[in-house]
């Protein structure tokens, strides 16, 4: 069995085949543990506690297609972490002059913690990618949707009448805080440096250690940590947050579009949907399918990282341990829902007319909460609700439109309604509020 055997993504199709499932990889993890020695050893020989040549060869040898992934995964059970078989096979493969300088001074968790936040910055890369290809959909079907008006829905049921533009907008609103939050945890990911105890004592033991953390942050391009950080989890605490949200503000977008997409609605779909193994004229909502279930997967995988914040002691046992593969899964869950989300949001289809068509499902009830707000001034509060309370009634039962009753009920109760357009009253979109002002200062944030 080959090391490509074992997880293939049969059963994640959310993220197969994805720029983040890549950049996630155990060879993408892999060659980032072998970055964060070679930087290591680059750092140190900035500061003068290492041969340049030593540097050079390290660097040389840290290649992840020399090592064998699998064979380093069964020998991690030995001492619970990767980074001991990877050390000896990397010692192995430089020249002898430069063995001694191989992990000098640092920790497992070291070389572990700095690989995740490489990695974690590789997906987050991409993953800011697909969101601003997102954005920029959401934002042209907002414009484009302005005055694009259909039900609004509370609680399943038609409420009062809002506009695509303003859903749309809505939506883009959700896509770009996640897109700051992310954007901001991507800034702040900081090397780990700190030795057995987070105290850099080996480094000052092998001639000094001021500067070298700095240094270390200037090899990878991550930031320079305020402490060691073995059991102060803050920044896998904020990947978590930030992923987690990223997840859910896609979610929003994909399971509004899944019930608009049912068969008796039917107001948008998917510009490509995917097929049935048993039922051939059907085309599953798939991209927001795919979102969705990503969108409920990625608050438990969240779970777990944030659980770890509870690390005993200088170094821990479990909590560090525990966090490996739930970011890496998350980083890959969320990485694929917002490849779907792009694809989604470009190719989606407005269905403006099957909306219109909407409206007028409910004979004109839909716009009782203004008429309810014109005739109080005329007939005073009570009146006006036991007017419309009767009419909505009629409505309901006789299938006949609400401007027609209420003026049956207006004449029978005595209630003039002269001067008063019931037409013009009735028409849901003329009832839009102002939804139009709302998308408009939303495409304005940029």
């Amino acid at each position: 069995m080959s090391s490509a055997d074992y997880d293939n993504g049969l059963l994640a199709p959310g993220r197969a085949g994805s720029p983040a499932e890549a950049a996630v990889s155990d060879v993408a993890f892999l060659q980032a543990m072998l970055d964060a020695e070679a930087a290591l050893t680059r750092a140190q020989a900035e500061a003068g506690l290492a041969p340049a040549d030593a540097a050079s060869a390290i660097g040389a040898a840290a290649d992840a297609a020399r090592f064998d992934v699998r064979d380093i995964a069964l020998r991690a059970r030995t001492g619970g972490n990767p980074v001991i078989p990877l050390v000896a096979d990397l010692t192995a493969a430089v020249p002898e002059a430069a063995a001694p300088y191989v992990h000098r001074g640092a920790t497992s968790q070291d070389i572990m913690d700095t690989a995740m936040m490489l990695i974690a910055g590789r997906a987050l890369d991409l993953l800011l990618a697909d969101l601003a290809r997102t954005e920029r959909a959401l934002a042209r079907l907002a414009a484009e949707h302005r005055n694009t008006v259909l039900p609004g829905r509370t609680l399943t049921q038609h409420a009062v009448p809002t506009t695509f533009g303003l859903k749309a907008a809505g939506w883009r609103s959700l896509v770009l805080d996640a897109r700051d939050r992310v954007a901001a945890v991507r800034a702040s990911l900081p090397v780990q440096l700190g030795g057995a105890a987070g105290t850099l004592a080996a480094f000052g033991a092998y001639g000094g250690s001021a500067g070298l953390v700095s240094a270390y942050a200037r090899q990878l391009s991550l930031a320079e940590p305020g402490l060691p950080w073995h059991t102060l989890r803050t920044p896998v605490a904020d990947l978590a947050s930030a992923l987690a949200f990223a997840a859910g503000a896609l979610g929003k977008a994909a399971v509004d579009i899944l019930t608009l997409g049912r068969t008796e609605i039917a107001e948008v779909s998917e510009g490509a949907g995917g097929g049935s193994s048993a039922m051939p004229h059907k085309a599953n909502p798939v991209r927001s399918t795919l979102i969705a279930a990503a969108a409920r997967r990625a608050p438990s995988l969240a779970a777990t990282l944030l659980a770890s914040m509870a690390a005993e002691d200088e170094r821990p046992a479990g909590a560090w341990h525990a966090e490996w593969e739930a970011l890496r899964d998350l980083l890959r869950t969320v990485g694929g829902a917002s490849r779907d989300a792009a694809e989604l949001t470009e190719n989606l289809r407005v269905h403006a007319d099957t909306m219109r068509e909407h409206l007028a499902l409910t004979h004109g009830l839909i716009v009782s909460e203004r008429l309810t707000a014109e005739l109080t001034p005329l007939v005073g509060r009570a009146r006006a609700k036991e007017l419309l309370t009767s009419a909505a009634r009629r409505t309901r039962d006789e299938a006949r439109s609400l401007a027609d009753v209420l003026a049956e009920e207006a004449g029978r109760q005595d209630v003039d309604l002269a001067g008063i357009d019931l037409a013009e009253l009735t028409d849901p979109a003329r009832y839009t509020g102002s939804a139009g002002a709302l998308t408009d200062r939303a495409l304005e944030r940029r």
